[in-house]
């Protein structure tokens, strides 16, 4: 069942809703006073994000070390620009946050920034079954040599699993040495790599995994389930995405947008994602406790 905007605003309709909401998120058992050690006894401060012990006047701050930390956005405005960015397939640039949030485009390019890190897999778990890899190289139309080897342009290096999740990472380059860490690090060992006829894949079975490849440069892409479609077609949704809604992307903070449509893409099935970074956030937040 989707996550409709009335249904956004029913279960945030103030700050204070907000602020409740990250309150139990971090302390889903309750919070014992550490200075008195009554448990239970903390009460919402009004115009402040804090709440008070009853019994000492301890004060605790909910949003504290989060996204939201030092920031005097309302937690509504931040809530709303979490719903955006779910909401959208292309995601939502800043300049839109701006305008629909009343924001500088400052504080907007932040939030953005911030909201990303809920998308974020630390620790994924890893691929396996058909995997296939492949990279592809971020930094717009440039005159010389097009594809790999093409100068000013930044690499990423992708790896999905037939039906399964993706997980791409910025490199510097396409080297051995990164292929193999990128497929090691994210790949069960014994899995079937599929790949073009790139000449570092060639070393996957020494590696512990079965390799088959097409030759895209004698125009073959398919041979019987030999193929890698599956991440060709992520990497045209992330670039659709790129040209569309952002247009212009720095390798400084191009693995964040790529984390970003890669969480997209593991979440495709679901039926609305914002619960979902609700529910992350929610454990960021009990982490921090």
């Amino acid at each position: 069942m989707s996550y409709s905007l009335r249904e956004f605003q029913t279960q945030f309709p103030t700050e204070r809703a907000c602020l409740d909401f990250m309150f139990k998120a971090r302390w889903p058992r309750g919070l014992q006073c550490p200075e008195c050690e009554k448990k239970n006894c903390y009460y919402p401060i009004e115009k402040r994000r804090s709440y008070s012990c009853s019994w000492c006047g301890h004060q605790v701050y909910p949003t504290a070390g989060t996204i939201f930390h030092k920031s005097s956005t309302k937690l509504q405005s931040w809530f709303f620009a979490i719903f955006l960015m779910s909401a959208s397939k292309n995601g939502v640039a800043a300049k839109e946050l701006q305008r629909q949030l009343g924001v500088t485009y400052k504080t907007a390019w932040r939030m953005n920034h911030e909201i990303r890190k809920l998308m974020a897999d630390g620790k994924p778990p890893k691929l396996s079954g058909i995997v296939e890899a492949d990279e592809t190289y971020h930094g717009g139309v440039r005159p010389g040599k097009r594809g790999r080897g093409a100068a000013g342009k930044t690499p990423i290096i992708g790896l999905v699993e037939r039906g399964g999740n993706v997980i791409a990472k910025v490199v510097d380059s396409v080297t051995t040495s990164n292929v193999f860490t990128n497929i090691t690090r994210n790949v069960e060992n014994g899995a079937s790599i599929y790949s073009d006829e790139l000449a570092v894949y060639r070393y996957a079975p020494k590696w512990g995994y079965r390799h088959r490849k097409v030759n895209h440069g004698d125009k073959e892409y398919v041979r019987g389930e030999v193929h890698t479609q599956t991440i060709d077609g992520f990497w045209s949704q992330l670039k659709r995405s790129v040209n569309g809604t952002h247009h212009f992307i720095s390798s400084k903070h191009l693995q964040k947008y790529v984390d970003e449509f890669s969480f997209r893409y593991n979440h495709r099935r679901a039926d609305a994602i914002f619960p979902i970074l609700a529910e992350r956030l929610g454990e960021l937040l009990s982490q921090a406790a």
